[in-house]
Formats: structure tokens, sequence, C-alpha cells
């Protein structure tokens, strides 16, 4: 059985991952809202990088030392003997669903009910997703493991970045090519910033994802022609302004602010906040403006005669 899965791998590895992470999220009870019809997630995007990739290693001095190379999570779960000298890295954005995000656009104090729930119960179906993804991979022979799922994860405060953790999904789903960051610190991807990332690093070779973007702030209108500061007007704490994201006050407001003042009215553990990811250009897709851009960019060049 295992030598049959290794094969199907093996003629299209990649498509074989992404159809399964699609399939999970199209039919897991878990990925049904729990208020009204309908899901928290749609479609993902799915990426690949490889592990041993320099991107990795340079997140150790802009991130910390603490956090995690592939090779280093891999090494904490399974031992050095098992450390393969190729590994590959899985990345997935889960773009929160049309009815989460229109309902988290009327607010501008507080998240939305649905969106809270997303934030609570979605994670839980991400959580759910990795352990998914980890144990098709085993059955198929491969070592994998989900970096959040694992207990060598862990929250660190950096006197550099300041609330940081051993492992970034989103700095991960950078590397693996499916978007840039903003001017909230937030992931800009094909399909907008209003989502939740997931990855997993595993020991089956996979092709890389091209890498679209020319820099690493790329799909921020503020940062491609200083036009919009929309999501800093969105933020209730004042956490957004030119110089970037202030992670301490973000912090205090969506744990200390929202947290007592919404979590036993919504029924969640955790309601997040998401106002800089909804009402702003960059919500659901690239901003049209850089998209154009990059249109212009990758259109053939013709000749004159």
């Amino acid at each position: 059985m295992k030598a049959k899965g290794k094969i199907s791998l093996t003629n299209n590895p990649e498509k074989f991952i992404e159809g399964a992470i699609a399939k999970f999220i199209k039919e897991s009870p878990a990925n049904r809202r729990k208020v009204g019809r309908g899901k928290y997630w749609d479609k993902p995007l799915v990426g690949f990088a490889s592990g041993n990739g320099p991107l990795f290693k340079q997140y150790k001095k802009i991130i910390g030392k603490f956090h995690f190379t592939p090779a280093e999570i891999f090494t904490l779960s399974f031992g050095k003997r098992k450390l393969p000298q190729e590994l590959s890295v899985i990345s997935w954005i889960l773009p929160a669903s049309e009815g989460i995000r229109k309902s988290n656009r009327l607010e501008t104090k507080y998240p939305s009910r649905l969106w809270a729930h997303a934030r609570d119960f979605g994670e839980q179906f991400n959580v759910k997703l990795r352990d998914h993804l980890v144990e098709i991979l085993k059955k198929k022979g491969y070592q994998a493991v989900a970096p959040m799922n694992s207990p060598h994860w862990k929250r660190v405060r950096s006197p550099r970045v300041g609330f940081a953790s051993s492992w970034s999904e989103r700095h991960a789903a950078y590397v693996c090519g499916l978007g840039t960051f903003g001017l909230s610190d937030g992931l800009i991807t094909p399909k907008g910033k209003a989502m939740r990332v997931g990855s997993v690093v595993t020991d089956l070779p996979l092709k890389p994802s091209a890498k679209k973007y020319p820099n690493h702030q790329a799909n921020c209108l503020y940062f491609f022609n200083r036009s919009c500061k929309i999501c800093a007007a969105r933020c209730p704490a004042g956490a957004i302004t030119a110089k970037g994201h202030d992670k301490d006050k973000c912090y205090e407001y969506s744990y200390n602010t929202i947290g007592p003042s919404k979590r036993a009215e919504y029924g969640v553990k955790i309601t997040g906040c998401g106002l800089c990811q909804t009402k702003v250009p960059c919500e659901h897709e690239i901003p049209k403006l850089i998209q154009k851009a990059y249109k212009r960019i990758s259109a053939p060049r013709t000749h004159r005669k």
C-alpha cells in the first residue's frame, strides 16, 4: 500500500497535496459555521518551498535565533538520524468566506460574531487540517510535522520584533510564494489578507512554487505608491501607522479590551479583531492597481518595425 501511494505521489506530488487539502476543506464538518449556513474558509491556495532555502536561515536574523528552520523542527520531532538531505515545506492559505468578511466590514470597534467564530472555531479546523495532512503523508510512508501543532512550538517575546513565535506561518507562506507583507504585517495573497495560514514540514520531495513577487512588501498599496493607509484608519487601537504595526498595542486591544467584552457574548475563547483585514483594498485580492502593474511587467514586449 505504501509503495502504491509513493508511486502516485511521485507522478505529481504537488497536485496530490493540493487535492488532499482542498478535499478536507470542502468535506470536513469542522469547516461548517456554528451560526447560520456556510463555511469558515473558501478554496485554499497552496504553495511549496525547499526546506533548505536560504530565507529560513535568514529568519534567525530577521525574527530571532529562536525561530526554527525546517531542519530544526524536523530533527526535534524525529531525531538527527532521520534528517534527510532535502526537506519540503507545504503552506496553505485559508481565505475567509464572503459572509464572514462582509460581517466584519460593518464593524468599527469590535470584530463581528462571525469573525470571532472564524478566528476561534475556524482555527480549530486549521489545527485539524494540519494533523490530517501529516497523517496522510505518514500513511504514504513519509515523515511530516506541523510546526504549529508540535509541542516544541512556543510563543516568544523578542527584543527585536516583539511578540513572536518559534515558527511563523506567515513567513513560511512567504517563502512558498503565497504573498507578501503589508503595512499591518498581514500577508497579502492573491485571495487577500482576510485569511488564516497553515504549514507542514516533510521529507516528501516537492517542487518549490514560483516566486512571483519582486520583494517582501510588493502587494501592499502603501509600499507600492504610498496611496493607501486604510488598514491604519480601520484599526481601533491605533496600532498601525506609517511606521508599521505596533504589536504591543494590537495585543493589548485584542486580548485585554475586546476579549473581556466579547468572549462570553460570542461564545468563544479568542475573538481576534481583523478590522484591518476587512473593508480594505487587499481584503480578498491583491489590490487591482498592483495587479495591473504585474500584468504590464509580464506582458510580452512588442518590437517596432
